[in-house]
């Protein structure tokens, strides 16, 4: 019998995690691994070198789902051929802002041509590769973006943003429930106020701060003062983070800003984020709320008040 490895050995041989070589075994059967009878995955020399030029061929911009069944030979020829068109023996590997503009790209394409299996396929593909945070961050959020754009400059269809938000609404809702986070956990409401119709930067705060190991319940777009209040009462939230995207200048939100206030008081700590947080900035300030330009931003608060949670234990 070949000399076996354990999952560990291979990530540390292959420079890929352990997480990634489970997604691309389990998703795309990019290599199969020998089983014992517990179930514990062995890797021979030979399914490392693969995972090695795989890693390598998805570093030069090849997408895992087109590659993963290619024989060894091919990504070896695929691998070389880029080191000769780059004109040294290195290659010019893709730095993770060209891949995901690549990745955004190829997203772009698939909901010009109506194929939603294949924008799935390439979101997919992108976390696998780039990991969740920096597909929220790098294709999900200027994707949608960009599609909005086009939209209401009539270079796409009202369906094919429609087919966009299935697709993403999906995914995302996947990634907050697929999240595990300990029982001690802090928990975290994303939502949108009255009258916030857009929901994707209300998704994306949830799924990062399910990354971020916090329980998370997300409440969909459009919630009023009164139950958002609810839910931070029922669960006792440390944190509630609201999406505003559109329009700048609603009179009401501003008295839905402060209703929320008052209902949930100076414990649940109230982050605003979206397009167009900053034009509702002095009813945010007068709350003592905060403002995050993006999900980065968020990253740092929501660490700061998890760090004050723990100091007051």
């Amino acid at each position: 019998m070949k000399k076996q490895h354990t999952i560990k050995v291979a990530a540390l041989r292959s420079g890929l995690s352990t997480h990634v070589i489970r997604i691309w075994e389990r998703r795309y059967g990019a290599v199969k691994p020998y089983r014992t009878d517990t179930n514990r995955r062995l890797y021979s020399d030979e399914d490392i070198e693969r995972l090695v030029l795989l890693r390598k061929a998805t570093r030069i911009g090849e997408s895992i789902s087109q590659i993963a069944n290619l024989p060894d030979a091919e990504l070896r020829k695929m691998i070389a051929a880029d080191n000769d068109n780059n004109g040294n023996g290195n290659g010019v590997y893709l730095t993770d802002s060209d891949r995901a503009k690549r990745y955004l790209q190829m997203c772009l394409e698939a909901v010009k041509r109506f194929d939603s299996a294949l924008l799935q396929t390439r979101i997919l593909d992108a976390s696998v590769t780039m990991g969740r945070q920096t597909v929220l961050e790098k294709v999900l959020n200027p994707l949608m973006q960009q599609i909005g754009d086009m939209w209401s400059e009539g270079q796409l269809q009202v369906a094919h943003e429609h087919l966009a938000s299935s697709v993403v609404r999906s995914i995302l809702g996947s990634m907050v429930i697929t999240g595990e986070v300990d029982s001690s956990a802090p928990f975290f409401i994303a939502t949108t106020p009255a009258g916030q119709h857009h929901e994707f930067g209300a998704l994306m705060a949830a799924v990062t701060a399910t990354a971020m190991g916090w329980k998370v319940m997300y409440l969909g777009p459009n919630m009023p003062a009164e139950n958002i209040a609810s839910a931070v009462r029922q669960s006792n939230a440390r944190a509630v983070a609201l999406s505003i995207v559109y329009p700048p200048d609603d009179p009401h939100l501003n008295m839905e800003l402060n209703k929320l206030h008052s209902l949930v008081g100076h414990e649940t700590n109230l982050i605003f984020g979206g397009r167009v947080a900053s034009g509702y900035r002095a009813a945010i300030d007068d709350i003592g709320a905060t403002i995050v330009t993006d999900l980065n931003e968020l990253k740092k608060v929501l660490g700061r008040i998890r760090s004050q949670s723990g100091s007051e234990k």
